[in-house]
């Protein structure tokens, strides 16, 4: 059944965009080329031993390209900026983005295929329990500088303290910065929180609920508007036949959701 469906969705699209082949419009090379956020488990790994990307987003563009008939690379960027910059100067096809205003000036959104949820990583002995105890005029909260949670904390905490940092600190740094009281509360993915809870043999605290849901979605060069309607058509089917939800648990990937079919016309 899912072949049929894919085999339909496909001949759906070549008649919905005329003579010219899916695979001309997103692989005009002859080879998908794909870029994401490297340093995000939301969208994907490399495999320290075998140097592959895995994930969710290595999935999607594996499963688009084998459908366009086309070969595929998939490449880490260390930031958005690396993202956008690969769609700018034409080294990559698609792209991979949390949505944001802001981000949209300079890239094209299509549709969303996670749904990714934001936690707050405290100290294990903080007083605050829920992302709402936050916005105090004595907590600080870092953020790393051009992130969606940076994005949200600069333009919505009215009485916290910011500190922003230019990278991701390791481990070990965030954990000296929670406990010592350096900073009250990290703002980061709740898979990254979850990862930094587990590997602090306790220090540290994932907050339950999530202060920010954000769709992750398939970006192109500004203006690239022909690619759009490509990207929904698979990313339609890709939902509704399951793939997106079976790449997520085989990822093993917590705090994100298949995103809504209803989110797609928002964008």
């Amino acid at each position: 059944m899912r072949i049929v469906i894919a085999s339909l969705a496909v001949a759906a699209l070549s008649l919905s965009l005329g003579a010219q082949a899916p695979s001309a419009i997103l692989a005009p090379t002859g080879t998908l080329r794909a870029v994401f956020l490297g340093t995000n488990p939301v969208h994907g790994r490399v495999d320290p031993k075998t140097g592959a990307a895995v994930g969710t987003v290595p999935d999607l563009v594996k499963e688009m390209a084998r459908r366009l008939a086309v070969s595929f690379v998939v490449v880490p960027a260390p930031d958005a900026a690396g993202v956008i910059g690969a769609l700018k100067n034409g080294t990559a096809d698609i792209g991979f983005l949390a949505y944001d205003e802001t981000r949209a000036r300079e890239v094209d959104f299509g549709a969303p295929f996670v749904v990714m949820h934001n936690s707050y990583l405290v100290g294990a002995r903080s007083a605050i329990q829920h992302s709402s105890d936050v916005d105090r005029a004595n907590v600080t909260v870092a953020a790393v500088k051009g992130q969606t949670q940076e994005l949200f904390v600069s333009s919505h905490l009215k009485n916290a303290r910011l500190r922003i940092f230019q990278t991701m600190p390791a481990q070990t740094e965030v954990e000296r910065l929670l406990t010592g009281g350096e900073v009250d509360a990290f703002a980061i993915n709740r898979q990254r929180s979850l990862d930094a809870e587990a590997a602090s043999a306790s220090r540290l605290r994932a907050l339950a609920d999530s202060f920010l849901d954000v769709d992750q979605c398939f970006v192109v060069a500004k203006g690239d508007h022909g690619k759009l309607a490509p990207i929904d058509a698979f990313v339609t089917d890709a939902r509704a036949s399951g793939f997106i939800k079976s790449s997520i648990e085989r990822a093993g990937v917590a705090g994100v959701d298949v995103a809504s079919a209803a989110n797609s016309a928002k964008k």
